[in-house]
């Protein structure tokens, strides 16, 4: 099926990729408690806050399911999940569709294939991910700079003129710190960083950002190393 956008895009991508990227959405164990059919009442888009802000609807996302246009469900995948809060105001719909949860797996989809609006979408959040996986904690004060998250609005700009007063307050470990940062054991940086490991989320983290894997990767040799692990020696779990 063609896509229901008179300037359809991404028409230089095979079917047989936009439908091998759908049938992994209906495969999800998830699916069918997601979609039941849409009445078109515009319930899911009035209570939707992302739908005042953006060119955005819920609805979109149930119709193009329940009808199997590949084409379109290719161009919501790259161009609009993103722009979902998240919140699930949506499942007010009286049908039981839960578009909150279509997008839900949309995202984990095109996180797992490494597509680009992932990889874009996902951006600020590479140095979180640093971060839990070198220190044990997820955000430290110097992170809360205007050019890290932009999407915080004109607040974080002030908490960056206070650094000194939040490092104090919020001392975890970093190079710019006070003395008064906690320590993570090495034991727990190593369970977690298996657990990552064994779970595929190194995998999805190489798809989406090499550097930032080939960083954690050379922070954890060593440490492996001196617990006594190999890291090509871990196995993934199937059907984690």
């Amino acid at each position: 099926m063609s896509s229901i956008y008179a300037d359809a895009k991404y028409q230089d991508v095979s079917q047989e990729t936009k439908q091998s990227l759908f049938d992994q959405v209906k495969g999800d164990m998830r699916w069918h408690t997601t979609l039941y059919g849409c009445y078109e009442c515009g319930i899911c888009v009035a209570s939707c806050p992302s739908a005042r802000f953006y060119d955005f609807s819920p609805r979109v996302y149930a119709q193009i399911m329940a009808r199997e246009d590949v084409s379109t469900f290719y161009e919501l995948l790259n161009d609009s999940i993103w722009d979902c809060s998240q919140c699930f105001s949506c499942t007010r719909c009286p049908r039981q569709n839960n578009p909150g949860g279509i997008i839900t797996i949309m995202r984990e989809v095109a996180v797992k294939n490494g597509l680009e609006s992932a990889k874009t979408a996902l951006k600020a959040y590479s140095r979180i991910i640093y971060k839990v996986m070198s220190t044990g904690t997820q955000v430290s004060p110097d992170m809360l700079q205007p050019d890290f998250f932009p999407d915080w609005g004109p607040d974080v700009a002030a908490v960056s003129h206070n650094l000194n007063t939040w490092r104090r307050a919020i001392p975890p470990e970093t190079l710019h710190t006070t003395s008064l940062a906690w320590d993570v054991s090495e034991q727990t940086q190593v369970e977690l960083y298996l657990i990552w490991k064994m779970t595929g989320n190194l995998e999805i983290i190489e798809n989406l950002d090499e550097g930032l894997f080939m960083i954690l990767s050379e922070v954890m040799e060593e440490v492996l190393d001196d617990n006594g692990y190999q890291l090509d020696d871990v196995e993934v779990i199937d059907g984690v």
